[in-house]
């Protein structure tokens, strides 16, 4: 016999009360006699009902949903900021729907898609620049977005971050203290702003500041993958590089390696600078020095700001974007 689903009437039947006595039980009205709360929550015990979060939201307009869309979800750097996205949205009753991009522009825009599909209230975007078709899709929308941990190429989205350009300034200008005049910038694809625009121009300003003339040739576009990093080895050796700025800690760690393995001693004939302080860059050896950022605050503080959008609290512009305090710190692969 097929077991048939327990719905609101079923409940309401059971503890012989309006589906609307339930429904008010179930979303923590007051107004409900204590008897009766009581009765019904007997009730919803027994036969195991949960509520449909869809159906609830039907009722009250909002489905009490957020939609996260996340490039890699294997990458610590986002998973991190997943965390304080979860822990606020748990702590204000959201659901969240956690999607994976890939970095791919399609399906982006397909998981976009579904998620206002679904009716979710907002969406928090964890990614790099955001694409025509994209941007036409978030304008179609009622449905606020906030980007959290990077930089896109929208001024009108919210968003939560550093400030890049400092971060990558001050990076640069750490190595070239240390003599380094062949300072190289070894970057993820440089189609995205965050690389292409505010780290490069970080990059570029602390080289002006130190009299250094900038190398085109110095600026090593990757995947920003490990095995990118590994791969560049030798190309960074024949350069005559003694110094890095890394914009991805897994890029720095395949570098490291690859390095380590071609008999390069760092941090005695190379220096590697870091961007994001993820577990990558305390997993080798010797551990990276990075920029520090405050992974988990910028998720939290990402969802905080969509709650407010999503009540229509968005008044304030100068609260859409959130630039938090930086960090850096001094590990093995930088000489003391």
């Amino acid at each position: 016999m097929e077991k048939q689903s327990v719905t609101i009437y079923t409940v309401a039947r059971e503890a012989r009360v309006s589906m609307a006595t339930v429904s008010r039980v179930v979303n923590g009205n007051p107004n409900v006699k204590p008897e009766t709360r009581q009765k019904v929550l007997d009730v919803i015990k027994q036969l195991n009902y949960r509520p449909n979060a869809v159906a609830r939201g039907l009722a009250s307009k909002k489905t009490t949903t957020v939609g996260v869309v996340i490039p890699s979800i294997t990458d610590p750097y986002f998973a991190e900021l997943a965390l304080g996205i979860d822990d606020v949205a748990s702590m204000y009753k959201y659901n969240i729907i956690l999607t994976n991009s890939d970095s791919d522009d399609e399906k982006i825009l397909k998981v976009v898609r579904n998620l206002l599909a679904k009716q979710v209230d907002g969406i928090i975007f964890m990614g790099h620049d955001v694409s025509d078709e994209l941007r036409n899709e978030f304008e179609s929308t009622n449905t606020p977005v906030v980007v959290a941990g990077s930089i896109a190429n929208d001024e009108n989205l919210p968003s939560v971050r550093i400030d890049y350009r400092a971060a990558a300034k001050e990076a640069t200008e750490f190595l070239l203290g240390h003599g380094d005049q062949q300072v190289g910038y070894i970057t993820g694809p440089l189609r995205y702003s965050i690389n292409g625009e505010d780290r490069l121009d970080g990059y570029k300003n602390a080289l002006a500041d130190h009299d250094v003339k900038f190398d085109q040739s110095l600026v090593i576009e990757t995947d920003g993958s490990y095995q990118a990093g590994y791969a560049k080895t030798k190309e960074i050796i024949e350069k005559g590089l003694k110094a890095a700025y890394v914009t991805d800690d897994s890029l720095a760690a395949g570098l490291l390696n690859g390095l380590t393995d071609a008999g390069v001693n760092v941090p005695a004939d190379f220096e590697i600078v870091s961007s994001n302080d993820t577990n990558y860059t305390k997993l080798v050896r010797p551990m990276l020095t990075s920029i520090t950022q405050p992974l988990y605050d910028i998720g939290a503080i990402s969802m905080r700001l969509l709650t407010k959008l999503m009540d229509g609290d968005d008044n304030n512009d100068d609260e859409k974007n959130v630039i938090l305090d930086h960090g850096f710190v001094e590990r093995n692969s930088t000489r003391k």
